[in-house]
């Protein structure tokens, strides 16, 4: 049986008019801190325009982040992902309704019930969640091994000897095994890369100069960048450790470099429908009926329920409503989000000293003072 799905209507946006730069800039003020060492905030749309950073872009030199440098988008690739594969739906190369055990014989334990395609795009797989990590959750672990890359393969076959988490389409659950398996059914389907996909259709079609999928072997990123720290404790001493060169092995799940005017860039071209159908456009913003399980997502608008549609989140502040995604790596949290109707976009990117920090403040601070 088909999950049942609520289409997204709309926003409460009926116009914001001039960004307000001082409620944003004193949202992003006071940095550095302990928690966080720089910020770049973006906003943008019909109604008006503004950008800023505080904090610092480079702490060995003592600099500023630059408005056009390059970070580490963590699961903000997903949306990437999505498109590319709803693409290919709009092509009827992949059915929706279809099973990824279909396309990619034997890549799920023997065992698993069939899952869609679009159970993976929308988080309601069921599949368990896999842990072959380069130790994120421990500082000192992640500098040690930020080099290391598992291959997508390696990541999927750690679904062996796990059990699902529920029945597909039962419920929602975030979760990234769900994107390293769309992007291996992209390259089952089309015979290429995942890298050159993502490049031929979307990344030159809308001139996205500072986005790229890169190999799970090249660990700079290149031109301007954004540069990412952790605090690692060692002997009663805490120092700042610079990971910015790590290894993208996230790949479609959350491998991806970009920028604030790329990400803004996309998401224009995404609302505009220069890169899906209208069918294949809604299906981005179609959250299905069902319960979220867990809290580590869906805490805005209605918790308990999904937010996630195929590609793209929702959440509610201060009654307002907007689509996008969150992402992270060691060193890195961004995010994108827009109201439908494009007259706000907002893109961020913060550099936190833990994945355990607690960045929702700083972030819900941005969003209010980009919102209100």
């Amino acid at each position: 049986m088909a999950t049942p799905t609520v289409a997204a209507t709309g926003d409460a946006a009926t116009g914001f008019g001039p960004p307000d730069a001082a409620a944003l800039q004193a949202s992003i003020s006071g940095l550095p801190n302990p928690v966080i060492t720089g910020s770049l905030v973006d906003v943008d749309g019909t109604d008006g325009s503004w950008n800023g950073v505080s904090g610092l872009g480079d702490v060995a030199r003592g600099t500023a982040p630059a408005p056009d440098s390059r970070f580490r988008i963590g699961s903000v690739t997903k949306v990437f992902t999505a498109i590319v594969t709803l693409q290919l739906v709009a092509e009827h190369r992949i059915s929706l309704d279809q099973s990824i055990q279909h396309y990619l014989p034997g890549v799920l334990p023997a065992g698993f019930p069939p899952i869609t395609v679009a159970q993976l795009l929308d988080h309601t797989s069921g599949l368990p969640g896999v842990d072959v990590g380069d130790d994120e959750d421990d500082p000192a672990g992640f500098v040690a091994h930020r080099f290391d890359h598992p291959t997508p393969a390696q990541v999927e076959a750690a679904l062996g000897g796990l059990r699902m988490s529920f029945a597909p389409g039962a419920e929602q659950q975030y979760n990234g095994i769900n994107y390293y398996l769309l992007g291996s059914l992209v390259e089952k389907v089309t015979g290429h890369s995942y890298a050159s996909e993502v490049a031929r259709r979307v990344i030159r079609p809308l001139g996205l100069s500072d986005t790229e999928v890169p190999a799970a072997t090249d660990y700079r990123i290149h031109g301007p960048r954004l540069h990412g720290y952790l605090a690692v404790d060692t002997n009663g001493t805490t120092r700042l450790v610079d990971v910015t060169r790590q290894s993208p092995y996230p790949w479609a799940e959350g491998g991806m470099i970009s920028s604030a005017r790329d990400l803004d860039t996309l998401m224009k071209g995404l609302l505009a429908g220069r890169l899906l159908p209208s069918a294949e456009l809604d299906d981005m913003f179609t959250v299905p009926d069902v319960a979220y399980l867990g809290t580590n997502q869906c805490r805005l608008g209605d918790p308990g329920r999904a937010c996630f549609g195929m590609g793209l989140m929702s959440a509610t502040i201060d009654g307002v409503t907007v689509w996008g995604k969150t992402g992270s790596r060691p060193g890195y949290t961004d995010g994108v989000f827009a109201t439908r109707d494009g007259r706000r976009i907002l893109v961020y990117a913060f550099t936190p000293t833990s994945e355990s920090a607690n960045t929702n403040p700083f972030v819900l601070g941005v969003a209010r003072a980009a919102l209100g």
